[in-house]
This record gives structure tokens, sequence and C-alpha cells, in this order.
């Protein structure tokens, strides 16, 4: 089973940037499309970026032009730079990689702690 360890996540102040990393314990994220997601205390897990197999990559209008997903297939990484950032960003965000029918591949990570003070 592949393992997923996100990284990044940190206190910041209202109007910084992050960049997310998700590194992955064997080459699950080449041949699949991959998603970040986030989950907020009492809210559901929501997607906030995809990067599909031919790079093509889609956001939510909560991160539209804030966000921007990439990945790295030989070092089994995918990031998530997020700018402007707001408090309603704040959450916990990870990652996957997702079978044709949208089916996440791996088991969850323990995801990377967002914090953003206003």
């Amino acid at each position: 089973q592949v393992q997923l360890v996100e990284s990044g996540g940190d206190l910041v102040q209202a109007g910084g940037s992050l960049r997310l990393s998700c590194e992955a314990s064997g080459p699950i994220f080449s041949d699949n499309t991959v998603a970040w997601y986030r989950q907020a205390p009492g809210k559901q897990r929501e997607a906030v970026a995809i990067i599909f197999t031919d790079g093509t990559t889609n956001y939510p209008r909560a991160v539209k032009g804030r966000g921007t997903i990439s990945k790295d297939n030989a070092k089994n990484t995918v990031y998530l730079r997020m700018n402007f950032l707001k408090p309603e960003d704040t959450a916990i965000y990870y990652c996957n990689a997702l079978s044709s029918s949208g089916v996440p591949l791996a088991s969850w990570g323990q995801g990377t702690q967002v914090t953003v003070s206003s």
C-alpha cells in the first residue's frame, strides 16, 4: 500500500503564501489524476485542486486564481502553492491519487495543518 506524507503547512498571516508538498512512497502520481483536499473543523473534506494526467488543472471557485497544483513524477511528489491566503483557508490539507472513477487510490496521510490568521 502506497503511503502519502503531506508537509509544508504552517501558521501564516492573511495575504501570505505557502507551498505544500505530498510525497508518495511509490509511483502513484505519474499515471493517475491527483488532487489536493482540505478539511476544516466541523466541515466535510473538499477538493481544492486537481491535476489530470495530461497536465490539465482545475480549481474550485474558492481557490481559483490563488492555488497552483503541480507534480514531479520523478520525485513521486505533488505540490500545492497557495497565495493570498485567507482565514477561511484554515484546514488540514491532504492529497491523493484518484482512479478513473474518482476513488482515492491510497490510504489518506496525516495531512498538513494550514492556519491563516487575520
